[in-house]
């Protein structure tokens, strides 16, 4: 409906964490503290895959984030990739935008003429930005791949209320166990209950 556009796209926020002293974590040192070939293919999949024919998806990611993405790999391919930084003065070499915040990239990529050919808007980090996004009136899911393993972290997911959110399934993504490199892990999507008005 044209009145939902205008509001705002809804928000996907996509990430891998395991278990680090009790928290999420998602990150050591700018890098991911595994290597799980099919959990990137999961995230370059869900992340690029429209469901409206000619649309492409978006992703919004912090500074740090963009630049902890291996060179030979920016831009994410095949994805509108909006950067947000209030440092930065100029876009990225290679980022499609740059947006001083989230609510300015919700803004952009929900208004035209972006609007008419981005579909999905996915939140890829870091810790602001997710954080942001899931206290945003446009959150709609989390997709969280929880790594079944303690590994040190310096950088984390946010903590998120589980009486806002509710399990759910989709048909494009396994609620079976994987395993990888001896390490198990889980796909999990949690949809944010709005109240109905």
């Amino acid at each position: 409906m044209a009145a939902e556009a205008a509001v705002g796209k809804p928000l996907s926020l996509i990430a891998a964490a395991c278990t680090c002293n009790g928290k999420l974590g998602i990150g050591l040192n700018g890098d991911l503290p595994w290597n799980l070939r099919k959990e990137m293919a999961y995230f370059s999949r869900m992340t690029s895959t429209s469901t409206v024919t000619g649309k492409k998806n978006a992703v919004i990611m912090g500074r740090k984030t963009w630049f902890s993405i291996p060179a030979a790999h920016r831009p994410l391919k095949d994805r509108t990739n909006v950067v947000l930084s209030k440092s930065l003065k100029e876009c990225p070499t290679g980022a499609d935008h740059l947006c001083q915040s989230l609510p300015e990239a919700v803004k952009l990529l929900s208004s035209p003429p972006l609007a008419d050919s981005i579909d999905l808007v996915w939140v890829i980090g870091g810790f602001q930005v997710y954080k942001d996004a899931m206290e945003s009136p446009y959150c709609h899911r989390i997709y969280l791949t929880r790594v079944m393993k303690e590994i040190e972290c310096d950088t984390f997911f946010p903590e998120f209320d589980l009486n806002r959110f509710k399990l759910v399934t989709d048909p494009a993504v396994s609620t079976e166990v994987q395993e990888e490199n001896g390490i198990q892990y889980k796909y999990e999507i949690y949809e944010h209950l709005r109240q109905s008005e």
